[in-house]
């Protein structure tokens, strides 16, 4: 229990409060939203994610809100730009990474199919509430088949372990705690989504 007397997941305290209570399992069902949370999964590999959180802002305003269509334009000139901006992860591989991921997500658009649409299509059934941390797997069959169709479609940086923490972030999954307050809200949120 937290110092709020909120039962939550065990790793959701201090600064990660909001995003646990707020956003974590809750179902992304937009392009943008989704672009962000690939983005962020991607920065955040080999980082803790309180990292990523505190840099959140920063990120939004280097890549354009994550507007896919303003990134896939972004040039040389905007890597080397962003590479000197303290406000992010300045890693090239991922900056590189993130605008191959908007030109990605523009081709599909370009062929009619939907970014949003791709990711759900790979939402597994409900699994049973873990009761502890080390029960969550690191990755899945559906995480390991997304990421692969994310790469045949040009997507980079999406390993199965990045797209299983897509799945959690995003709503795909719910993997709060069977105990955590809001599970039980995020597995209503769930099951009303709808990508478009």
């Amino acid at each position: 229990m937290s110092a709020d007397g909120v039962v939550r997941c065990s790793w959701a305290g201090g600064e990660l409060a909001a995003y646990h209570d707020e956003e974590w399992g809750r179902p992304v069902t937009d392009e943008r939203g989704l672009f962000e949370r690939l983005s962020l999964e991607a920065f955040q590999s080999g980082l803790s994610w309180l990292t990523i959180l505190r840099k959140r802002e920063g990120f939004r305003a280097a890549f354009a809100g994550f507007d896919a269509e303003a990134v896939a334009r972004f040039g040389d000139g905007d890597v080397e730009r962003l590479l000197t901006d303290a406000a992010i992860v300045r890693n090239r591989a991922k900056i590189e990474a993130t605008l191959a991921n908007a030109a990605a997500i523009v081709g599909l658009r370009k062929a009619g199919e939907s970014f949003a649409e791709l990711v759900w299509s790979f939402r597994p059934p409900p699994a049973p509430a873990p009761r502890r941390l080390d029960e969550l797997p690191a990755e899945t069959p559906e995480s390991t088949a997304l990421a692969k169709e994310l790469k045949r479609r040009g997507f980079r940086f999406v390993g199965p372990t990045t797209a299983y923490a897509l799945m959690q972030a995003a709503g795909l999954v719910n993997d709060h705690l069977a105990d955590c307050f809001v599970r039980d809200e995020v597995a209503a949120e769930q099951a009303a989504a709808s990508p478009g």
